[in-house]
C-alpha cells in the first residue's frame, strides 16, 4: 500500500515540477497520443504483474494507483498546454491546478461547469479522455478483476 501511495504521490510531484513551458502543437499531439499508448502498456503490463504475484489484490491496486493518476495528469498537462498556448480554450485561464481540477471532473463525470471546453480543440481532447475514462472505468476494472481472480487460481493451484 506504501508503494501505491508513493507512486500516485511522486507523479502528482512530478507534474507539479516538472517544467512545462513546451508551445502547444503537432508534437504535444503525438505527445499526448504516445503517452496513452504508454499507459496502456503500462496497463497490460500491470495486468500481467498481477496475475503471476502472489498478492493479486494488492498488485491490483498498486496497479490502480499508477495507471488512474497517469491517466488524469497526460491529460491535465495537455490541457494546460492548451490554455496557455490558445487562450479561450477553456472559460478561463487554466493553472495546473485548474487543469488537474477539470481533468479530475472529466474522469468522474461529475463535470460542475465552472470550467468548459471552449474550442474545438479542447473539445476534442475532452471527448478523447471521456471515452478514455470510460474504457479505464469499464474496461479495465473488468480486467483487473479477471486478472486476480486468475492470479488467485494460480496461487492456489501451486499452493496445493
Amino acid at each position: 500500500m506504501a508503494r501505491s501511495i508513493g507512486l500516485s504521490a511522486g507523479l502528482v510531484v512530478a507534474y507539479y515540477l516538472l517544467p512545462m513551458d513546451a508551445p502547444f502543437d503537432r508534437g504535444t499531439v503525438a505527445g499526448l497520443v504516445v503517452g496513452l499508448i504508454a499507459v496502456t502498456a503500462l496497463f497490460l503490463w500491470q495486468v500481467r504483474a498481477i496475475v503471476r504475484s502472489p498478492y493479486p489484490g494488492l498488485r491490483a491496486v498498486e496497479a490502480l494507483a499508477v495507471v488512474v493518476p497517469l491517466f488524469a495528469l497526460l491529460f491535465a498537462t495537455s490541457y494546460f498546454l492548451l490554455a496557455r498556448a490558445t487562450p479561450g480554450s477553456f472559460t478561463e485561464p487554466l493553472t495546473r491546478t485548474d487543469a488537474l481540477y477539470f481533468a479530475l471532473t472529466v474522469i468522474s463525470t461529475v463535470g460542475f461547469g465552472d470550467i468548459t471546453a471552449q474550442t474545438e480543440t479542447a473539445r476534442v481532447m475532452t471527448m478523447i479522455q471521456m471515452a478514455g475514462g470510460i474504457l479505464l472505468v469499464g474496461v479495465a476494472a473488468r480486467v483487473v478483476v479477471k486478472a486476480v481472480e486468475t492470479g488467485r487460481r494460480r496461487r492456489d493451484l501451486k499452493n496445493k
